[in-house]
């Protein structure tokens, strides 16, 4: 819908928002009531929630609701007295008043005149204890004068929630994806242009630098004059010229600091103003995943099984988008768990399990990512069964599928009309709708296991983005463009010899575990120019449809970066192999890969037979470039020491003379390298490798911490700073240190 707050919204629009709200409760809480031995609680939210959707529902005039809720309300009022005890069965009716609440909520002209099933439910409900003695048909009621009768069954007057939700307009509003997602690139754009600041305060350390310096000069001149005779005029102009100098260099000092000062508070700003608006597409599973328990009790009494329902990290926060999509597949699952997972009660005792089965749902994040596990305690499926299927249904032959192994086996089950039960059911069928399950999960950028333990249970595994409007993706250089791939959507990123590489039929291919992988180059699949200089180690990035695997040949790897996804504008149509864009934090663009697109183009040159060699070697032209290092030491012998070492060894070196030192250098100049001490005055190592690694520009340049220490605590501490290497002094006595350098950035 579009944006609007709940002013906006009409009064049957509320009264249905009031029912699905309360419908969560009334769910959850009869659910709870079959296993709960004390539910005191549970009776109590009941009946609240009765009260809730009858007041709301005597605002609306929606007689049908007033009439079902009040019989429901009395019956939990009944039970809370303990005058009647509510069986499964009594939950079974209680449920489908449950249900038929939200069906009236939805279709609010209905009467009950024009539908007997309100009211022979009304009756059953009634039924269900003596005690209750409501009339079929609830009287006009007017709305401006409640019935005494009516308000009298109810003793604590509880406002309606409608008049509440009318109340609180302003505290809540409701806003259309469409505009959250151009406030996402807002926010995102908001961070990219606080970056263009660090530039600003880079440059000021080089006017710095130069005003210094010019006024060394002045005061050089000075020096150099004040032993002549000059004339006055001169003296006076030459020492102005000495105090505007200072003054600027002043002047200059103080606004690199004010500046440096905003950078950061801008920064951190639009930080947390991206972190909100993340926030707020974020919901719990829970919230998803509402009908869950529900449905498995339902259709676990269908079919005469007990199945307990178990969610772990229910509260852990989803994307929206996300969980909408997942609904269906994951209630697929269920479905198929329940019908043809979990055993009968007879079959589970004779197998010595308990007679309930239970299906857990296990909801985390992890490495930057979303999992989710679904598993069950049922027969599970037969590996060697399943091999026996595969070649039954001629996928392929018997010698083949001998060996295949377990985890090759259970990606057939994921594969369109796949099925190893003999009988389809209404419910599921095990394999029928699991393609349709996968395909959802890579559609949102992740990817599904499903693992069998033959007699105990199945389980499924799914690994997902955190949200779609933020993905970690690894960039890529290919013609001199950046490129991002969704880390999700790769298999493995390798550096290929030469050497590993062969050919087949005039395709090249490289084994990987044991496997043959065929290699294309990203710049003909992408219609771009071949490249100059083809070198002796190329970049690969493996990727696959689940069938086919392929290895991208790119240029060379940029690092891994979370990219704000920004859709590609419409009038565009499918832009082929590209999915969205995204802005880099100095705000250059970069096209994010649709790898299922990309794989049928791969295979489309493949099968034009118009391959060109990866593999090829190329004339390289060389030129002699130095590799800078800054040494950072307050010790004049150990920045000598260094600055020798490695000056012999090829290497450019500059030294600074303490953290403070070296880390206006860093920002002033360009460094392939850093190798710092740790206690110096002003700033520490610990503190100046942390400033390198926070910064934007610079977090890409490695460093070598070098101490007399060697504790473990500072070891630890050293590389949780963003040390790559952390050496000890005594490593100037052997090769240890260049070996560290040679490692980092090459030889000299």
């Amino acid at each position: 819908m579009e944006d609007s707050d709940l002013s906006q919204l009409s009064l049957l629009d509320l009264f249905n928002m009031e029912v699905k709200t309360q419908v969560v409760v009334l769910n959850n809480c009869l659910l709870a009531l079959e296993t709960n031995p004390d539910p005191k609680s549970e009776l109590a939210a009941l009946m609240r929630a009765a009260h809730c959707i009858k007041g709301a529902a005597r605002i609306v005039q929606i007689e049908p609701a007033v009439t079902l809720a009040h019989v429901m309300e009395d019956c939990f009022s009944a039970a809370q007295a303990g005058t009647v005890t509510l069986t499964a069965d009594s939950v079974d009716v209680l449920l489908q008043g449950v249900d038929l609440l939200q069906h009236i909520a939805q279709n609010p002209n209905l009467q009950p005149g024009n539908n007997p099933h309100i009211q022979s439910l009304v009756n059953a409900i009634a039924n269900l204890s003596t005690s209750v003695n409501i009339p079929v048909v609830v009287p006009q009621v007017n709305i401006l004068q409640p019935t005494p009768e009516i308000e009298s069954l109810q003793p604590e007057i509880i406002p309606s929630p409608v008049e509440e939700l009318v109340a609180t307009q302003n505290r809540s509003v409701r806003v259309s994806t469409d505009n959250l997602n151009r406030l996402m690139g807002l926010a995102g754009e908001t961070i990219v242009a606080t970056k263009w600041l660090e530039p600003f305060t880079d440059s000021f350390l080089k006017v710095k630098a130069n005003q210094v310096e010019l006024s060394n000069l002045v005061a050089k001149l000075q020096e150099l004059l004040s032993d002549r005779p000059l004339d006055k005029h001169i003296k006076e102009h030459l020492s102005a010229v000495y105090q505007k100098a200072s003054e600027c260099s002043q002047l200059i000092s103080d606004r690199q600091n004010e500046l440096e000062s905003f950078s950061q508070r801008s920064g951190n700003l639009a930080q947390r103003l991206y972190r909100e608006v993340i926030a707020t597409r974020m919901c719990s599973f829970a919230e998803g995943g509402q009908g869950f328990g529900r449905m498995v009790r339902d259709l676990s009494r269908l079919l005469g099984k007990r199945v307990k329902l178990e969610i772990k990290g229910k509260y852990t926060l989803v994307d929206r988008d996300i969980l909408d999509r997942l609904e269906a597949p994951l209630t697929h699952i269920l479905r198929n768990a329940i019908d043809h997972g979990i055993e009968s009660p007879q079959d589970r005792l004779a197998a010595g399990k308990p007679e309930e089965g239970k299906i857990e749902i296990e909801v985390v994040h992890r490495a930057g990512m979303l999992f989710i596990t679904i598993s069950d305690d049922g027969r599970g499926i037969d590996v060697e069964f399943l091999r026996q299927e595969v070649v039954r249904k001629q996928m392929t032959n018997a010698e083949m599928a001998a060996q295949l192994t377990e985890a090759e086996l259970m990606e057939f089950l994921l594969l369109p009309g796949f099925s190893t039960t003999q009988v389809v059911t209404e419910i599921s069928g095990r394999g029928v709708g699991l393609d349709i399950v996968h395909s959802t999960v890579r559609e949102v950028g992740g990817t599904l296991r499903a693992v069998s333990h033959p007699g105990k249970g199945m389980a499924f595994y799914l690994q997902l983005p955190l949200t779609l409007s933020v993905v970690r993706t690894l960039l890529v250089e290919i013609a001199g463009e950046p490129y991002a791939f969704g880390l999700a959507r790769i298999e493995q990123v390798l550096m290929l010899s030469k050497s590993e590489i062969a050919v087949s039929e005039n395709r090249p291919f490289f084994l990987l575990n044991n496997q043959p992988v065929e290699l294309i180059s990203a710049r003909q699949v992408l219609e771009l120019p071949s490249p100059a200089v083809n070198p002796d180690l190329l970049p690969v990035v493996v990727i696959s449809d689940r069938l086919n695997h392929y290895g991208l040949v790119v240029d060379r790897f940029l690092g891994e970066h979370s990219l704000v996804v920004r859709p590609l504008d419409s009038r565009l149509g499918k832009v082929p192999n590209i999915s969205a864009a995204a802005l880099m934090d100095d705000g250059s663009p970069v096209l994010i890969v649709d790898v299922e697109d990309l794989v049928r183009s791969i295979a489309k040159v493949f099968s034009s037979g118009q391959l060109s060699q990866v593999n090829q070697s190329g004339r390289q032209v060389l030129t002699k470039t130095y590799k800078r290092v800054l040494v950072v030491d307050d010790s004049i012998t150990v920045r000598e020491m260094e600055r020798k070492l490695l000056e012999n060894n090829g290497y450019k070196v500059d030294v600074a003379v303490n953290g403070i030192d070296g880390w206006n250098a860093i920002r002033s100049s360009d460094y392939d390298l850093v190798i710092t001490d740790i206690d110096m005055p002003r700033m520490n190592g610990f503190e100046l490798t942390s400033q390198i690694k926070a910064h934007a520009k610079l977090k890409q340049i490695p460093v070598i911490i070098v101490s007399y220490k060697d504790r473990e605590e500072d070891r630890i501490q050293g590389l949780e700073a963003g040390a790559d290497y952390y050496l000890t002094k005594s490593s100037f006595h052997d090769d240890t240190l260049l070996r560290a350098v040679i490692d980092l950035i090459g030889e000299g």
